[in-house]
């Protein structure tokens, strides 16, 4: 019995958030010199649940950035899931205290993570992220730490009900505002106002479609503009959403006949809700 707890409280030890101690001798030759290892792990949050998954499973990119107490960057690292240590930075530092910042995303190349206030995307896309956010203390032992991170975006989810969808559909555009294409990793919120635009290829089978932002408060409006096109660039029919509410960790999710009458504007006012797992929450809509 006595075994057992003590292999117990090593697990727990060994995964929690707190800092541990770490020989330098038993990591990967790749670490040696280094005196601060960093383990990164998303997680899907909601008031019920939390389930961590491994970084590989949620983002194909990670971007590492570390600050000294006068606000430079002194440290970074870039990493694809291809990386044999992906998930897991490692850094030579001075003693001092240090601003991490962590972003984890899907977007074809690194985010910019110009200070702990911003950062930013390739061609301003914004794909499902998570981030991590804290200070570290580095002494004069090597020691090694495990961070969670957050889920920083909304999703807006449309699901066409149709029976059948058009043959010549190709692509669904989506112009979306009063959301945001940069994040503030410090408050964990959008930081501008942008105008966002996503292209999605398209189909006569594929109904579903989804698209992300980074709200600006814990709740938000976004006025979504649906455009269905064929393929020589002619709409074939349009949507207009208005007063879309998303929330942080919240799937938003409108479904309806997207072609029956072709177009309209969509109202949210005293429409349902239902609860999802995965993400903190699911608002379902009707059209």
């Amino acid at each position: 019995m006595k075994k057992l707890l003590w292999l117990l409280m090593c697990t727990l030890l060994f995964t929690s958030c707190e800092k541990a101690l770490f020989d330098e001798d038993a990591m990967p030759k790749d670490y040696s010199g280094k005196n601060v290892i960093i383990h990164f792990s998303p997680y899907d949050y909601s008031s019920m649940t939390r389930s961590t998954q491994p970084v590989s499973e949620l983002c194909s990119r990670i971007n590492v950035a570390l600050f000294n107490e006068s606000g430079s960057k002194v440290a970074s690292d870039a990493q694809k899931s291809s990386d044999a240590d992906y998930g897991t930075a490692a850094f030579d530092l001075p003693e001092g205290t240090y601003t991490v910042v962590c972003i984890a995303h899907n977007c074809d190349g690194s985010a910019t993570i110009s200070s702990p206030e911003k950062a930013t995307f390739p061609s301003n896309k914004v794909t499902d992220t998570f981030y991590y956010y804290g200070t570290i203390d580095v002494g004069e032992t090597a020691e090694e730490y495990t961070f969670e991170m957050k889920r920083a975006v909304s999703m807006f989810r449309l699901v066409m009900t149709d029976e059948t969808l058009p043959e010549t559909l190709a692509q669904m555009k989506f112009y979306y505002t009063g959301g945001s294409s940069t994040f503030n990793p410090s408050s964990g919120f959008g930081c501008v106002n942008s105008k966002q635009t996503e292209y999605r290829a398209a189909d006569a089978t594929t109904k579903t479609y989804e698209i992300y932002s980074f709200p600006h408060t814990e709740s938000d409006m976004l006025k979504i503009t649906a455009t269905a096109i064929n393929g020589t660039g002619v709409t074939i029919a349009e949507r207009l959403f208005e007063d879309v509410p998303i929330k942080l960790n919240t799937v938003t999710s409108y479904s309806g006949s997207f072609f029956n009458g072709a177009s309209g504007t969509i109202s949210s006012s005293l429409l349902g809700f239902t609860a999802d797992a995965t993400w903190g929450a699911t608002n379902s809509y009707s059209f």
